[in-house]
């Protein structure tokens, strides 16, 4: 049986989080995969999240998870082709709490990812899925979603992430 743990957060200016991380190795793997991806989906729970990054708290590993049916994690993920639509909508981001600021992402995403038992599998996203996938991919990318934010947007998510920092601080006094 597998124990579960819940992982701590890093901080957001973590450089970690600008990294774009090397492959999963399978044949060599630097821990068990299974073990990984229940970790990972219990951190994400913890910290009420849809989607969670190896790198959000401190692992160099090729690796998210995410909400679904059911919820699944992704090794050594990739785009494979996205829709010409495009479509904003507000984004938040675990590694930056209190900040939520439109984000344009295609509407839909073919991507290929190897499960944490090794197999690979080609899926079809579109929606809520299709963007927590390239909100994720993009962690693993080394890309934070601060840099997708048209600067006038950047400014205000900054301005918001102050705020929520002051407010956790006064709130632990």
């Amino acid at each position: 049986m597998i124990k579960s743990m819940v992982y701590d957060l890093i901080e957001h200016d973590s450089a970690i989080l600008d990294q774009e991380l090397k492959l999963f190795d399978f044949e060599n793997p630097p821990v068990d995969p299974l073990e990984l991806a229940k970790n990972l989906l219990e951190t994400m729970r913890h910290h009420r999240g849809i989607g969670l990054s190896a790198n959000q708290v401190g692992l160099p590993y090729r690796v998210f998870v995410m909400e679904g049916e059911p919820p699944f994690a992704c090794f050594n993920p990739r785009i494979v082709d996205v829709s010409e639509e495009v479509v904003s909508l507000p984004e938040g981001c675990l590694s930056y709490p209190g900040v939520n600021i439109p984000i344009k992402r295609p509407a839909h995403v073919r991507v290929r990812f190897t499960a944490p038992d090794g197999n690979t599998m080609t899926r079809k996203f579109t929606g809520m899925t299709a963007r927590v996938f390239q909100h994720e991919y993009d962690h693993l990318q080394g890309v934070n979603f601060l840099r997708k934010m048209h600067p006038v947007h950047k400014e205000k998510a900054l301005r918001q992430l102050k705020k929520y920092t002051r407010y956790l601080k006064n709130k632990q006094r």
